[in-house]
């Protein structure tokens, strides 16, 4: 935790960390043009934050995407806002708030949690029924080779679709698929009102990808949900479901007892 206080320390990181909660995703050219600062001393704030896992990075062809990240920030909330003046911390409570209840202003959800276990183990409990059953409540019917079907089974629903498929599927690194159909029964069982189901309904399916790399005793997990619409209602729900079922995810893989699930989900 020592290094995101350091991190959030310098107004300018701060300022950074504001301009990519105001529009996410963002190359070290565009943050550029909006700070009073040279490129190298942005270069060097933007390493601040990511040593400090506050910002987290994807790569798009030739372009490098900055993105916020919640789960250091989640951490120390959880851990600190409790204890001390509200008006101490007000800056830090208020920035938690905005990640996760403010949609991603691209049409996309990244996040980035360090997990002290095994790209193995990690890769299982992203497979393995018995392991999602335990954090996520989800089940997947699949072979997990690129091309073939996913039937996802949810609180006794089950939801089949021939455009539900594994899309990318390389063990102990990389795996992505194609989103749940959105139906009226699972739209039921999580709780979640017609009006809402419709939107979320009309919308085009998304995807999911999960990006696995070793770091000595830990092991890096980035979780990239794209293709979204313009101003998504199921983009929305997500960034709010996701920093919890992750939370939930690692704590599993490392105390051995997921965390109590919602009653409510956004999966």
């Amino acid at each position: 935790m020592d290094e995101v206080f350091k991190a959030l320390a310098d107004p300018s990181r701060r300022r950074l960390l504001d301009t990519l909660n105001a529009h996410n995703g963002q190359t070290l050219r565009e943050l550029c043009a909006g700070m009073e600062m040279t490129r190298q001393s942005v270069s060097k704030h933007l390493a601040v934050l990511e040593a400090a896992n506050v910002v987290t990075t994807t790569w798009r062809g030739r372009e490098k995407l900055h993105y916020l990240n919640a789960a250091p920030i989640n951490a120390i909330a959880e851990r600190w806002i409790d204890q001390y003046d509200r008006e101490r911390v007000r800056a830090l409570a208020d920035l938690q708030h905005a990640l996760e209840r403010k949609p991603m202003s691209k049409s996309e959800f990244v996040y980035t949690t360090y997990i002290k276990t095994t790209p193995e183990q990690l890769w299982q409990a992203l497979t393995d029924p018995a392991f999602t059953r335990r954090y996520w409540g989800v089940t997947f019917d699949t072979d997990w080779r690129v091309g073939s079907t996913m039937t996802w089974e949810e609180g006794g629903n089950v939801t089949a679709d021939p455009e539900q498929v594994v899309l990318e599927s390389e063990p102990y690194r990389r795996l992505s698929y194609t989103w749940h159909t959105v139906t009226p029964e699972w739209a039921k069982a999580v709780g979640i009102s017609d009006d809402i189901y419709k939107q979320a309904a009309d919308e085009g399916r998304s995807k999911v990808t999960f990006e696995i790399e070793p770091l000595g005793d830990l092991t890096k997990l980035t979780v990239v949900h794209d293709d979204f619409d313009k101003d998504s209602t199921m983009l929305a729900m997500l960034s709010q479901g996701w920093p919890g079922l992750l939370s939930s995810l690692k704590t599993l893989l490392e105390t051995g007892d997921p965390l109590p699930q919602p009653t409510t989900s956004g999966s």
